[in-house]
């Protein structure tokens, strides 16, 4: 077995924050993947114990405690994987700290490999728990198409939804999650939940916002700075994903993307950027 799977990047188009539980704030976000990922080779192994190994341009500081060491742990102490090990290698091009999902989407993603490929066995209940067990957007990561996350934590899914031009830019910081949502004061009422139709065009998400953006923007004063140039480069729409730091240009064009893309690079040489379109 050597197989090659691609594990994209999400991001969040807006995300509201209505609440809080024991442990976690309760969230409803639209959610789309784009066309920029890590690749994964995974293969079986004659050792008795997984090889975990990261390279490319973002595999630096990432432990061995990561959440694809932490799937398969999980895996084994639940016995749905008995006698096997394998060399997992991840070509890192999604940036850490981004607010892009990286690491919840590579561990879904080989979970969702595993069971496609059948080497694990386990009902829709049990891999909900297995995501929630790494972390609380792996489950996203399943099944990595548009969707709603609602306030009441389940995912609708959007069809047909048209694909949008985007600029992602993260600057040479990463956010962390932990201290951003440590940071919300106030709970907003559930907007996307009760969306009827149409969510997923740039008119109506232009209409929402990202509950986290005002306080990284705060936090980091250089993220407000950067937003306000990219305003200034004609997108529908400039807003953060997840908690940050990348930020997300929505622009109605490839080539108005294009050309925003080599204006930031321009003015900001030593930060990542890339042009790319939801899925």
């Amino acid at each position: 077995m050597n197989h090659n799977i691609r594990s994209y990047a999400k991001i969040n188009l807006a995300l509201n924050i209505v609440g809080k539980n024991s442990t976690l704030h309760k969230i409803e976000s639209i959610i789309a993947f784009i066309d920029l990922y890590d690749l994964i080779k995974i293969k079986l192994s004659n050792s008795n114990k997984h090889n975990i190994t990261f390279h490319g341009k973002f595999s630096k500081n990432i432990g061995s405690n990561n959440t694809i060491s932490k799937l398969l742990d999980i895996l084994e102490k639940k016995k749905l994987i008995r006698n096997k090990k394998f060399n997992i290698n991840v070509k890192k091009q999604i940036p850490h700290m981004s607010g892009l999902g990286g690491g919840s989407m590579n561990a879904a993603s080989i979970l969702r490999f595993f069971v496609k490929k059948k080497i694990i066995k386990a009902t829709q209940k049990e891999l909900k728990i297995i995501a929630s067990l790494i972390g609380s957007d792996v489950i996203l990561g399943l099944n990595p198409v548009n969707s709603i996350l609602t306030q009441k934590n389940e995912i609708k899914y959007l069809k047909k939804c048209k694909k949008l031009n985007i600029l992602v830019v993260k600057p040479n910081f990463g956010c962390s999650s932990k201290d951003i949502y440590s940071k919300v004061k106030k709970f907003n009422k559930p907007k996307i939940s009760y969306f009827k139709k149409n969510i997923f065009n740039l008119v109506n998400l232009r209409k929402l916002s990202n509950s986290l953006e005002i306080i990284a923007l705060k936090k980091y004063p250089r993220l407000r700075k950067i937003k306000l140039y990219l305003e200034n480069l004609s997108p529908d729409f400039v807003r953060l994903t997840g908690s940050g730091s990348a930020l997300v240009a929505y622009f109605q064009s490839k080539e108005r993307c294009e050309i925003a893309k080599k204006q930031f690079n321009k003015k900001y040489k030593n930060y990542w950027c890339i042009a790319s379109k939801t899925i």
